[in-house]
C-alpha cells in the first residue's frame, strides 16, 4: 500500500492523544478533512494492509496486566512464516526483525502472567522454536511514537515518573476503550 498525504497524517497525528469520546473517529476524521465513515474505512485499510497493527491504549508496562519483551532465532528461511505465527497471536502487540542471530523480536500483552506464558508456549508449539522470554526488569522511558511526516521533534520527557496506581475499575475502563476502538473499526473484539 503506497501511503498518502491523509494515510500519513492520520498515523502520524494520531499515535498519541486518541480522543476519548462517543465518536472518536468524527473527530480524527475532521482534523484530516475526512468525515467519519472515511476516517474508519481509511483506518481499516491501514490495518488489512499492515501499516497498522491495532488502535488502542498504550500504558506504561505491567500497570494493567502483564507483557514481556520476547525474541526467537529464527532460520532465515522460515523468517516470514514463523513471522506471520507470531502476528496471528492476539496478544501480540507487534514484531520485527533484527539483523543478528536471534533475528525476531516481539511484545507480548496480556490480562496476566498466565495468559503471556500460554502466549510464549503456543508460539513455541506452533514454530517449534524455543522463545527467548525477556521480561522487564527495569523501566527506561520508551516512546512507541514514530515521526512519519517530516523531521519532527518528539517531546520525550524523562520517562521516569511512576505512573497512577490502578484498580480493577481502571483496568475495565481501559479494555472497554480497546474494544469500543475496535468495535467502531468493525473488528472482533
Amino acid at each position: 500500500m503506497t501511503l498518502g498525504t491523509t494515510e500519513l497524517s492520520l498515523i502520524d497525528r494520531w499515535q498519541r492523544d486518541f480522543p476519548l469520546t462517543e465518536r472518536p473517529f468524527a473527530l480524527v476524521g475532521d482534523a484530516a478533512g475526512l468525515d467519519e465513515a472515511e476516517a474508519i474505512e481509511t483506518f481499516i485499510g491501514l490495518q488489512e494492509a499492515g501499516v497498522i497493527s491495532r488502535i488502542g491504549a498504550v500504558v506504561k508496562p505491567n500497570t494493567v496486566g502483564a507483557s514481556t519483551l520476547a525474541a526467537m532465532r529464527v532460520p532465515p528461511g522460515r523468517l516470514e512464516a514463523v513471522a506471520a505465527v507470531v502476528s496471528r497471536e492476539p496478544l501480540v502487540n507487534h514484531n520485527y526483525q533484527r539483523t543478528h542471530a536471534i533475528n525476531l523480536w516481539f511484545v507480548i500483552a496480556g490480562p496476566d502472567p498466565g495468559s503471556v506464558a500460554m502466549t510464549v508456549r503456543r508460539i513455541e508449539q506452533q514454530t517449534g522454536l524455543a522463545v527467548l522470554d525477556l521480561p522487564l526488569l527495569q523501566a527506561y522511558h520508551i516512546d512507541l511514537g514514530f515521526p512519519l511526516a517530516g523531521d519532527r521533534a518528539r517531546d520525550r520527557g524523562s520517562g521516569a515518573a511512576a505512573g497512577p496506581q490502578l484498580d480493577s475499575l481502571d483496568r475495565t475502563l481501559l479494555a472497554t476503550i480497546e474494544d469500543a476502538v475496535n468495535a467502531g473499526l468493525g473488528r472482533k473484539q
